[in-house]
C-alpha cells in the first residue's frame, strides 16, 4: 500500500494545486486591474470537494487490479477557472476590485500555509514510522 496514494493526502494535494492555481489567477486579475472590459476570474474548487466528499456513493478503493471495484471510482476533484461576466467595477466595465483581490491573495496564503504544514507533518510522521526517530 502506497501511504502517499491515500485519499486525505490526495485532497491535501489537489487543495495545494487550487491554491497555486487561485495565486495564479489573482496575480492575473491584479495586472490587469486597469485594463478596459477586461472581466476577473475565480477559481472553484473548495464547493466542488463538498460535493464530492458529501455524495452518498460509496466507492471502495482497490489495492490490487485483480481486486472488484466498487462503486463508480469518482475521479479526483480538479478546479475550474470561471470568468465573472456579471459585475461592472469601473466605466471602462472592467470589474476587478484592487482592495478585494489583495484580500483574496492574503487568504489564499494562509490557506496554503496551513495545508503545506498538513502536508509536512504528515510526511514526518511517515518518517518517524519507518525510521522510528
Amino acid at each position: 500500500m502506497n501511504i502517499l496514494q491515500s485519499a486525505s493526502f490526495n485532497r491535501l494535494e489537489r487543495t495545494l494545486d487550487a491554491a497555486v492555481l487561485r495565486q495564479t489567477v489573482s496575480a492575473n486579475n491584479v495586472a490587469n486591474v486597469d485594463t478596459p472590459n477586461f472581466k476577473r476570474s475565480d477559481v472553484v474548487f473548495e464547493e466542488l470537494l463538498s460535493q464530492q466528499m458529501n455524495s452518498k456513493t460509496l466507492t471502495g478503493r482497490r489495492t490490487h487490479p485483480k481486486h472488484i471495484p466498487i462503486g463508480s471510482g469518482s475521479s479526483p476533484v480538479e478546479s475550474k477557472i470561471v470568468v465573472d461576466n456579471s459585475s461592472v467595477m469601473n466605466n471602462n466595465l472592467n470589474n476587478v476590485d484592487i482592495d478585494a483581490e489583495m484580500s483574496l491573495i492574503a487568504k489564499n496564503q494562509l490557506r496554503y500555509n496551513v495545508v503545506a504544514q498538513q502536508v509536512t507533518h504528515d510526511i514526518r510522521n511517515i518518517r518517524t514510522a519507518i525510521g522510528g526517530k
